[in-house]
């Protein structure tokens, strides 16, 4: 398998090691959208959330609050995104599980981050209508 992140992970690839714990695996973003921006992997390769199982789910959400908390503590963010991208079409660009932990500021010489959507009311029959189509149970 050729994964960036199962090398990165296996020290194939050097990384800035921020976090290592039994399951997970946090470094710095070489591309970062914020000072202090920050990617958690599971250890084992799973392609992405509809694969991973539920152990390593839940410890990559763990180590990322773990470290949204200290990017507020240490950096002093106004505010930290945490960001996980599944598809082509959703942005994913490496195919292997991933937690993006992006620190927000109000001073914007440290972060460049702009999301491509302004959020607008809907219909309310539709969006009732769909989720009636999504209820679980």
């Amino acid at each position: 398998m050729d994964c960036l992140f199962c090398s990165i992970v296996s020290g194939d690839i050097p990384s800035t090691k921020v976090y290592e714990d039994q399951l997970t695996y946090a470094f710095m973003d070489i591309s970062p959208a914020s000072e202090g921006h920050l990617i958690v992997v599971p250890k084992r390769h799973s392609k992405d959330i509809l694969e991973i199982p539920a152990e390593d789910l839940h410890a990559v959400i763990d180590t990322g609050r773990k470290l949204a908390q200290r990017v507020t503590d240490v950096l002093g963010a106004d505010g930290v995104n945490l960001l996980n991208n599944r598809g082509e079409h959703a942005w994913q660009t490496v195919f292997h599980f991933h937690l993006h932990v992006i620190p927000r500021y109000t001073d914007k010489s440290r972060d460049r981050l702009q999301l491509p959507w302004t959020p607008e009311p809907g219909d309310l029959d539709a969006i009732k209508a769909l989720g009636d189509r999504l209820a679980l149970g």
